[in-house]
């Protein structure tokens, strides 16, 4: 985990403990800065009374240059009063870290992919891929925030039924007819039809300024038709057998639920499954020297999860290397009421049409500030507010509040030199940014970035409370103050950042 103040002190109390001392923060200002509970946990080893257990913490927890006081409470709860010191060197060490505060924790440093999106090029990005890409690129962001090689790949069916169905549903507008009952329609259809050639690569085209324009950078494009070329390759080192004529993976013998058809019958045309590209494409990221591949995928894939985790064991990978994320499904809410917005076709909803309606940074904000077992409800009508009753909007605000008092301060000097007596709610604010390496380090091993927006808005909180009682410029505490607020503009950035929203200068 991160060294910060916040586990510096921890370490420290651990060694008088003689046990691994956990730091809260205790919902009442009244009860300390902080508290544990580790005389609870640690009496019943040492044939002590919790109290009298803590009583011997909380005396050598005193003789701590970082702790003020320290005092029992309950059971056995030691709560500590932290010395001015301790919020000075934390203050600091987020001012001479910026932005990278909390950055770089992670041993060993691994090299990963995170494959997302991956919708077939059959029409535009849908808000429901777009949650996808949202989640599966903050994951990205933490894991490259914590130290790792991270590398963002699109994979996509080039051939088949399903594209086939979509080449011929543009041919039919071309010849001027109506596309097969099981065809594509809408809009976007028609205006491919209008362009010569191969409609595909025009659809990957706008899929990928589509999602450059969501801010997700796809490092590399993984084709199924290219992989399936290697598939003889593969099939010896397989555990199969035929059945009814077809080539079946024998994978519920190596963690499955169910064997998968690889190959269909000769009756079914004799081609390979997705399932058989699956294998293909595993070996493929592993091969290309990935310590770990990351799938994102929707909720109608949790059986993949077990069926990756085979192929692993059958070709003879580490299944630990295999990570399989499922997220659940987008509705989007106006006027209280589920509703669709799209304009050019009736059953779906598309991303650009999304970003046109909210902006870019609510999308990329309410699609990821649920965590990916939920499903989410976009208020389309909050989202597209510029108040601070849209929580995104907020958040940037705080941050665009302290680049005007930064501007208005000019070349004035910044210090993390705390006062002999600090204020509750600079205490507060300084406790809240110390939580950043933590809360980033845990949402990063938890691939839960919805705790990033969370902590936030706290942090927004906390900062707009400071401020709208303390005076920062021409106080006799500028300097500290400017130091806060600085701190705190870092912090919001980096929070901003991880999950894919700019931090704006001015609002």
């Amino acid at each position: 985990m991160p060294d910060s103040a916040v586990s510096r002190l921890e370490a420290r109390l651990s060694e008088l403990a003689g046990g691994s001392v956990e730091l809260e923060r205790p919902s009442d200002a009244a009860h300390g800065d902080y508290a544990t509970n580790v005389a609870m946990q640690l009496a019943p080893v040492r044939k002590q009374s919790p109290r009298e257990l803590g009583e011997e913490l909380a005396g050598a927890a005193a003789g701590l240059e970082e702790v003020e006081r320290a005092e029992v409470a309950g059971p056995g709860f030691v709560n500590l009063w932290l010395a001015p010191s301790w919020y000075g060197d934390a203050l600091g060490e987020i001012l001479e870290a910026g932005t990278e505060y909390g950055a770089g924790w992670a041993e060993p440093r691994q090299r990963i992919q995170v494959e997302m999106v991956s919708a077939n090029p059959t029409g535009p990005v849908t808000v429901a891929s777009a949650r996808n890409g949202a989640y599966g690129d903050s994951v990205a962001r933490l894991l490259s925030f914590a130290g790792h090689a991270v590398e963002r790949e699109y994979y996509y069916n080039d051939a088949g039924a399903q594209m086939e169905r979509f080449r011929e549903s543009v041919e039919a507008i071309r010849r001027g007819e109506e596309p097969a009952e099981d065809g594509y329609r809408g809009d976007y259809v028609v205006e491919l039809a209008r362009q010569e050639g191969d409609p595909v690569p025009k659809m990957l085209e706008q899929i990928e300024a589509t999602l450059e324009r969501f801010r997700i950078h796809f490092d590399s494009w993984g084709l199924q038709s290219k992989l399936e070329r290697r598939l003889p390759e593969f099939l010896p080192r397989l555990d199969t057998y035929e059945k009814d004529g077809a080539l079946w993976a024998r994978s519920s013998a190596y963690g499955d639920e169910d064997d998968r058809v690889l190959v269909r019958s000769h009756e079914k045309g004799g081609t390979p499954t997705y399932r058989a590209a699956d294998v293909v494409y595993l070996a493929d990221k592993l091969e290309r020297g990935f310590d770990r591949a990351i799938y994102v995928l929707g909720a109608d894939h949790h059986g993949t999860r077990r069926w990756y985790a085979a192929i692993a064991r059958m070709l003879g990978y580490d299944p630990e290397r295999v990570e399989v994320l499922i997220y659940q499904l987008v509705h989007l809410i106006r006027g209280g009421e589920q509703t669709r917005i799209s304009k050019r076709r009736g059953d779906v909803v598309f991303l650009d049409e999304l970003m046109d309606e909210v902006g870019v940074d609510a999308a990329r904000w309410f699609l990821v500030n649920r965590g990916p077992d939920q499903t989410i409800d976009v208020d389309v009508d909050l989202a597209a507010e510029r108040t601070v009753k849209n929580p995104v909007y907020y958040v940037q605000y705080a941050h665009a509040r302290i680049a005007g008092i930064r501007r208005n301060a000019g070349d004035a000097e910044v210090s993390a030199q705390v006062p002999a007596e600090p204020a509750v709610e600079e205490r507060e604010l300084v406790k809240r940014l110390a939580e950043l390496p933590t809360l980033a380090a845990e949402a990063a091993e938890r691939r839960g970035p919805q705790a990033i927006p969370t902590y936030a808005i706290r942090v927004a909180d906390d900062f707009h409370r400071f401020y709208d009682r303390h005076r920062v410029l021409e106080s006799e505490q500028q300097a500290f103050r400017l130091g806060l607020c600085t701190a705190t503009q870092a912090v919001i950035a980096r929070c901003l950042d991880l999950v894919g929203v700019e931090a704006p200068e001015r609002m």
